[in-house]
């Protein structure tokens, strides 16, 4: 009962926002239109149930006129129930992709909010295959959610309905029994839920596993789809290295996860639908079992035990609603939790950037960057880099140098303002534009305008800056293609991704400019010669490179050097020298 009250109130708290979003009017009208026509729809079935009794009696007493009169309103009442279904179902989609497309837009908002993707990341496998949670979750659970709430809704009134149906038939057909007559009120109710509530407590038995086997069903197959997508993604390199074995065996070790979990569901489900097939079929020939003895003792017509019999399979079935429905229910409780970790884990993200035991980021009144008692730690604690006091000045090159792993891109990661783990604080100017180009930049998939002056929007920068930034890194030849569609992550060089990524900051000139191995793939005339463009195009650019190089440090003015420190690395500022490119 606790999981259950715990389910609704964490759906409630993902769903109850849409409708009281901007959109909440359109939400919460194309809502009662589809609960006021399932509400017409249970009056229908109602109006049906009756027009049974007087059609059977009809046809009993062989009267024609009756039987055509029934006819003609059963027509009528088809053809009310078909518009009706029609039009539900068309304002239940219509009201399912509105609220998918509010509730798609806020996770997108708040997952790239801040860098809060990559914050999640950090925090371990909390919220693992977003991909999964932002499209197929936020769909199940739209979907689900209309669904199990309306049929729930359905269930209530038509018992309501058809237990006053039933009740008076029970006085009307008394429960016979070896030639007696038993007058017990409302018996045929109360055979309804004893039945309901015995199904109800085996199917809860039976199918409770289920709830977690569909929770890591959905894992586990999103994390075989997120390793297939790094094998395309990574093609070459697993052709180049011959690894195809290994990731055939690691994919295949997945996809086993995958294929154990569902044999699991498997033999779960057939238990669960042995149960409720044979639940089903028994709720057919049980109210007739109870009812047929007063039909042969003559105490009803053949009408009223059709009647009843229907009547009795409406309220065993508003009943069992939860028997019908607990595989879909076992599936939307994992999809609850799963958009629940979700949150959560934006949520987790988003403190992080503002805890009191994280790195301080302050507003400098002056133009340069400083870095005041600084200790970069990892996620688990552990101290990386220390910068005791450390200034980057608009205009002036600084180099860090330092071995492999000492924690130079993590520190890189902390003034960019997404790396939370540590203490003391760094100082940026209001309103200072910052850009980092790592050793592999990113490309979005689209036009290669587009993909050149990311994150700008294409019009930002028109196709004439564009080319001249192209000419000036060395790539004329890409010039042409600018309106071309490709992933150029996958089309170009690591070498040419570098110089295109050295275009973008020529187009966006921020006014500092982190560096983190941005020409590691180029030869060193062709590095020397993109130095001295960023020196030329960039003049008032801060520039801070990461690099091994010793050639270098003929274009930065000052060399900053971690080296080891106990546990940790320490950044210390080397003497300024004077650079004569």
């Amino acid at each position: 009962m606790n999981n259950i009250r715990s389910t609704l109130a964490t759906v409630w708290r993902i769903a109850i926002p849409y409708f009281r979003s901007e959109d909440k009017w359109a939400g919460r009208g194309l809502l009662a239109a589809v609960i006021v026509i399932e509400l017409a729809l249970v009056g229908t079935d109602v109006l049906v149930n009756q027009w049974r009794n007087r059609f059977y009696n009809a046809l009993q007493a062989k009267d024609w006129d009756g039987f055509v009169r029934e006819n003609i309103i059963f027509c009528v009442l088809a053809a009310i129930s078909v518009v009706l279904s029609v039009y539900q179902l068309y304002l239940n989609q219509w009201l399912q992709i509105r609220w998918r497309n509010w509730m798609t837009t806020q996770y997108l908002g708040e997952w790239l909010h801040d860098a809060n993707h990559y914050r999640m990341q950090l925090q371990g496998d909390a919220a693992d295959n977003p991909d999964q949670r932002i499209t197929d979750d936020v769909k199940l659970f739209v979907g689900q959610t209309l669904s199990l709430g309306v049929g729930l809704l359905s269930s209530i009134v038509s018992l309501a309905s058809f237990v006053v149906i039933l009740w008076g038939l029970s006085a009307e057909a008394p429960l016979h029994m070896f030639g007696n007559t038993f007058a017990i009120p409302g018996y045929l109710v109360w055979g309804a839920l004893i039945y309901a509530i015995f199904g109800t407590a085996l199917t809860q038995w039976i199918g409770s596993p289920l709830v977690h086997l569909d929770f890591q069903q959905q894992r586990l197959e999103a994390d075989f789809r997120f390793n297939l997508v790094r094998v395309r993604e990574n093609s070459e390199q697993i052709a180049l290295l011959q690894g195809e074995g290994a990731d055939r065996a690691r994919l295949s070790e997945r996809f086993g996860r995958v294929v154990a979990n569902w044999y699991g569901i498997m033999s779960r489900t057939k238990r669960l639908t042995a149960f409720t097939q044979s639940y089903s079929q028994a709720a057919v020939i049980f109210p007739m079992i109870l009812a047929a003895p007063a039909y042969f003792a003559n105490k009803i017509q053949l009408g009223a035990l059709l009647q009843a019999a229907e009547a009795f399979g409406k309220v065993q079935e508003a009943l069992s609603f939860f028997v019908s429905i607990y595989r879909t229910m076992a599936e939307w409780r994992a999809v609850v939790a799963r958009l629940d970790g979700f949150e959560k884990a934006i949520s987790g993200a988003a403190a992080l950037a503002t805890s009191p035991s994280s790195i301080g980021k302050l507003s400098s009144p002056g133009g340069e960057i400083d870095l005041r008692e600084l200790l970069v730690r990892l996620p688990n604690g552990a101290p990386l880099v220390a910068a005791k006091s450390l200034s980057l000045r608009r205009g002036e090159r600084t180099l860090v140098t330092g071995p492999s792993g000492a924690g130079k891109s993590t520190l890189f990661r902390a003034i960019a303002g997404i790396w939370p783990f540590g203490s003391g604080s760094i100082s940026i100017p209001a309103n200072a534009s910052l850009m980092t180009l790592p050793q592999k930049p990113y490309f979005p998939i689209g036009p290669l305008h587009a993909a050149i002056v990311y994150p700008a929007e294409a019009e930002t920068f028109g196709q004439d800056r564009v080319r001249d930034a192209l000419t000036q890194v060395g790539l004329p030849q890409l010039g042409p293609r600018l309106e071309e569609e490709a992933h150029w992550n996958r089309m170009l060089s690591l070498g040419e991704q570098q110089r295109l990524g050295l275009a973008r900051a020529l187009l966006h000139a921020p006014q500092y400019l982190f560096l983190d191995e941005a020409t590691a793939s180029l030869d060193e005339p062709s590095e020397a010669a993109l130095y001295r463009l960023l020196e030329e195009k960039l003049p008032r650019t801060a520039i801070v490179s990461i690099g091994h190089r010793s050639t270098l440090q003929a274009f930065h003015q000052r060399n900053a050097v971690l080296v080891r420190d106990g546990d940790q690395f320490a950044l210390k500022d080397a003497d300024e020298r004077a650079t004569t490119p």
